[in-house]
């Protein structure tokens, strides 16, 4: 990824980080601030947690430690390593992003009970015990938190069930921590995203992502978009970021009408999903 004129008036600003760490840096939004972030600077220590090894180069100082997030004990014993690597490195600030996350398309009643309550220890669980271990670091070295939520959690998603409910917990953890941090060198950042070309739909369910020009769910932004937006949102000391000025009008929609209101028209939205994904 060229360094854009967006990078180029945050590089000052991204100096003073010495270690990130990202989960689900694999594909997706998560590889796509990997290559912002190293365009930015470039001997950084990198540390991905995720099961599958991203395909992209991590830098010179990029380690990718394979830990299945679901699973407290290997994430402990992964956070031990990565704290030995933040005592070697270089003074400065530490940035974790929380990125990892799935969902899962259907009626709730439909879908395999295992497969959500997964979603529960990826999206919500690993995220808080994650940010909960290396935090009392952080607080010491200085540093920001930003969690990836996405535009459903701002209204109930039928179809979606679990995972909009997931999302809006990051969301409003996300906040209520940022206050919790007022006064301390940490900062927390919540990043909403709408739908990106990722390997997401796949996961969810679908044969092929419902993202055709004018269906019921077409892309706002690219992932590599998502990903300028957000670090340049780290620069500004942002608490909250919509991405995308089309999920921004939604977010602002939804927070005029009535929750029930909201709830049937995206019953309507997200049931199409379903109708044309059965035309393919």
């Amino acid at each position: 990824m060229p360094i854009s004129k967006t990078y180029t008036r945050h590089l000052e600003y991204f100096s003073r980080f010495s270690v990130v760490i990202i989960t689900g840096g694999s594909s997706g939004i998560g590889c796509s601030i990997i290559k912002a972030i190293l365009s930015i600077n470039p001997d950084l220590m990198l540390c991905n947690l995720s099961r599958t090894r991203p395909e992209i180069f991590l830098g010179k100082n990029g380690i990718h430690y394979p830990v299945d997030l679901c699973d407290a004990k290997a994430l402990g014993e992964t956070v031990k390593a990565i704290k030995k690597r933040i005592y070697e490195a270089p003074k400065g600030e530490i940035l974790l992003i929380n990125n990892s996350g799935f969902g899962d398309y259907g009626k709730f009643s439909e879908l395999e009970s295992y497969k959500q309550l997964s979603m529960i220890d990826l999206n919500i669980r690993a995220v808080v015990d994650l940010t909960a271990r290396l935090l009392p670091k952080m607080l010491d070295t200085g540093g920001t938190i930003v969690n990836v939520a996405s535009i459903a959690a701002f209204q109930p998603t039928p179809f979606l069930a679990t995972y909009g409910a997931t999302k809006a917990f990051v969301r409003n953890w996300s906040l209520a921590i940022s206050e919790d941090l007022r006064g301390t060198k940490v900062r927390a950042l919540v990043v909403c995203p709408g739908p990106t070309r990722s390997n997401f739909f796949k996961a969810a369910g679908f044969k092929d992502p419902p993202m055709r020009k004018g269906g019921a769910l077409s892309p706002d932004m690219t992932c590599d978009e998502v990903a300028e937006q957000t670090l340049s949102a780290v620069a500004q000391n942002r608490t909250l970021i919509v991405n995308g000025w089309k999920n921004s009008c939604i977010v602002f929609f939804c927070s005029k009408m009535p929750l029930v209101v909201i709830n049937r028209i995206g019953a309507f939205i997200l049931r199409k999903m379903r109708l044309e994904q059965h035309k393919k």
